[in-house]
């Protein structure tokens, strides 16, 4: 007896009231539940759960430091990719994915709202990062009759194959026109809007430039990246850090003076298919990572009138009732070395993305685990598994470990740099001599990663943060059990815990693993 509602997706609320004031009310209700009556699953749901909506609360006043529209992770980049993606298993579903795209509309109309408070509060973008959200809107309408959403709409009714002929034809009218009267002057009205907002935007550096943006910047690492420490303690971490891999790599250097030639020569692999890369990648995997049973994926290229705005490759999570399918974009518009093909692919598949959401999906966890994003271990994990990929290159392992060190320390960089200007306050001058000490001077690079960095803040620390929380973990995890450690049953306690904040994960692993 219940109505299935309308699909639509959303709107953005130009408050927070209603949000912090219910997150509260589930901190109260969660608190009521007694962990020792809890199964291992659920106790640990209730860790995530307090942890997460705990740090929803801490948000505060600052929420309209949030920003939907970022260049690399916004909504007008991400949402047609997702649109394309949208699976069809029954009749409903299309019906579904329709309804979606007439909403296209209101959900823009609600972020210009919620933009124009954020202006209206001094808290708008400036216009760099303006005219490069425009640009990628009018990359996606310029050529309506030809979208690439069109073909692949067609594409996924001839796949469903319980449609004749003629409900496909008319269904794929009715979506050029929805697709051209809805959704393309949903993305015109958003170039609009946004014009109309042009030079109120006054910052053209870091949060800390905003009334709370310190606390904001604080939020997001906890929110983003899932860790709870001082920015100051994370500063001299990364700091630390970048000293210790610049004095290993320097030394390995001197002791093998021809690796130097082989990294200035651009050293490469052989030419191979991305799916050849992904069946060696599933094979070298075995000996330390725990087996899971065979995944079928698709390998698939960014259309072309998206190249400029998406990332060099990323992997779609499926639905989680189905499991499937398991997408992989390669941008082929970013050109990219054979080895870091390679190294891509195994943060994008396996064991990275792919592996790591396939093996957590089979673990049956509760439906709401779903529902919480931990960037910081799924990212952390990603870019761990990339950094072990390069000993499965074949290639000597001395050139190996410096490839690996010099992941570390660009990583590093990019950290310190976003603590730097977010939290600190650092200009393009500042960020221009902390990278001539790594002999880093050009002046094009600077400005590049500058605004980067200011666009979208904390977006590069669940990788750096993340990779380092995983190394950190499995390191002190090895000096603790010493003989009784075993790499492999190391990986599958992490694996089967799944995603969450590292102090949960820390937490889990001391009692799954290292008591064991």
């Amino acid at each position: 007896g219940i109505s299935r509602p309308r699909a639509t997706l959303g709107t953005i609320h130009p408050n927070n009231e209603k949000t912090s004031a219910q997150c509260q009310e589930y901190v109260k209700k969660l608190k009521k539940f007694s962990q020792s009556k809890l199964s291992t699953s659920n106790r640990l749901t209730l860790d995530l759960l307090l942890l997460y909506y705990h740090t929803e609360t801490s948000l505060g006043d600052n929420y309209l430091l949030e920003e939907p529209l970022s260049p690399s992770l916004g909504i007008q980049a991400q949402l047609p990719v997702l649109l394309a993606e949208y699976s069809f298993y029954t009749n409903q579903d299309i019906t579904d994915y329709l309804n979606l795209l007439c909403s296209t509309k209101e959900y823009f109309q609600s972020i210009l709202a919620f933009e124009q408070t954020k202006a209206d509060a001094g808290f708008f973008m400036c216009d760099e990062t303006l005219e490069r959200i425009q640009d990628q809107c009018r990359a996606f309408i310029q050529n309506p009759d030809s979208n690439y959403m069109l073909e692949i709409f067609s594409q996924k009714l001839k796949a469903y194959g319980k449609l004749s002929e003629k409900d496909q034809e008319q269904l794929n009218l009715t979506h050029k026109q929805i697709l051209k009267e809805k959704v393309l002057p949903a993305y015109q009205t958003l170039i609009e809007g946004l014009e109309q907002l042009r030079g109120t935007g006054k910052n053209t550096g870091g949060l800390v430039n905003f009334s709370g943006g310190k606390e904001y910047y604080q939020y997001l690492l906890k929110s983003q990246v899932g860790i709870y420490i001082p920015v100051e303690k994370l500063e001299k971490r990364l700091t630390q850090q970048l000293s210790t891999d610049s004095q290993e790599i320097s030394e390995l250097l001197k002791q093998h003076p021809q690796l130097l030639t082989l990294l200035n020569e651009k050293m490469d692999l052989p030419d191979m298919e991305p799916t050849r890369v992904m069946e060696l990648l599933e094979k070298n995997i075995q000996q330390d990572f725990p087996s899971t049973a065979s995944v079928d994926f698709e390998i698939r290229s960014v259309h072309k009138s998206m190249e400029e705005f998406l990332s060099p490759a990323f992997y779609l999570t499926p639905p989680m009732d189905t499991g499937a399918p398991n997408v992989i974009y390669i941008n082929h518009g970013r050109q990219i070395s054979n080895l870091e093909l390679f190294t891509t692919l195994a943060h994008e598949g396996f064991p990275g993305h792919l592996y790591q959401t396939v093996y957590f999906g089979r673990q049956s966890p509760s439906h709401i685990r779903y529902l919480i994003d931990y960037s910081g271990y799924v990212e952390g994990w990603a870019t761990y598994a990339e950094n072990m990929s390069y000993t499965w290159t074949g290639l000597d392992d001395n050139l190996a470990r410096c490839l690996q060190l010099n992941q570390d320390i660009t990583l590093a960089l990019y950290g310190r740099i976003d603590l730097g200007i977010h939290y600190e306050g650092w200009t393009t001058d500042d960020v221009t001599e902390f990278l001539s000490d790594y002999g880093l001077d050009d002046d094009e690079t600077v400005h590049s990663v500058f605004r980067a960095i200011v666009s979208d803040p904390a977006s590069y620390l669940p990788y750096c943060i993340g990779y380092m929380e995983f190394k950190e973990l499995r390191d002190d995890t090895e000096e603790t059990m010493g003989d009784d450690f075993n790499l492999k049953e190391f990986h599958q306690c992490i694996l089967n815990i799944g995603p969450c904040s590292f102090d949960v994960l820390e937490k889990y692993i001391q009692k799954d693993y290292i008591r064991t």
